[in-house]
């Protein structure tokens, strides 16, 4: 195990980029034409967001805003997970945003099946809610990296603590 390198799979975000997109859109939502008058609340909890509005619309403008104000923090649109827009009390909607973060047991058992397949001299193991993958080459983790990026999972997948 001495000579092994590995690294991380995980899927995590930035907490406070996401506050600074979402600090971004509070401050646009006010100064737009189109959002004038309109009465607009995100609240933010530890793994969702609930953004209500006056109507559908204006929850389809406002979750724009979120997604480009993302994007442009660096943040991966996969974090969000978006609920139905549905009809909450005095004429407004309501929609639910949850927050993905960690891979869920069954991602983790599907990548470390298709690394263990694809992979004969690396290894892999999950740890809580990341895997670590390890082998005595660097360049195989390398390949295994670009192999993993190639997917188009549900989550977005970071490689940390490459050694």
């Amino acid at each position: 195990m001495a000579g092994d390198s590995s690294f991380d799979v995980v899927s995590d975000f930035d907490d406070q980029e996401l506050r600074n997109a979402l600090d971004q859109v509070q401050r646009e939502v006010g100064q737009r034409y189109d959002l004038k008058g309109a009465t607009y609340e995100l609240t933010e909890g530890k793994t969702e967001l609930v953004l209500t509005t006056d109507d559908e619309y204006r929850a389809k403008v406002i979750r724009e805003l979120i997604e480009s104000k993302a994007i442009r923090r660096g943040l991966s649109l996969k974090i969000f997970d978006w609920g139905k827009v549905e009809p909450s009390g005095g004429n407004k909607v309501k929609q639910t945003i949850t927050l993905r973060r960690g891979l869920s047991d069954e991602l983790a058992k599907k990548l470390s099946k298709l690394i263990r397949d694809e992979f004969p001299k690396v290894r892999s193991q999950i740890q809580g809610d990341a895997l670590r993958v390890f082998a005595k080459s660097r360049d195989d983790l390398q390949a295994v990296i670009k192999r993993l990026k190639e997917l188009d999972e549900p989550v977005a997948l970071q490689f940390e603590n490459y050694r």
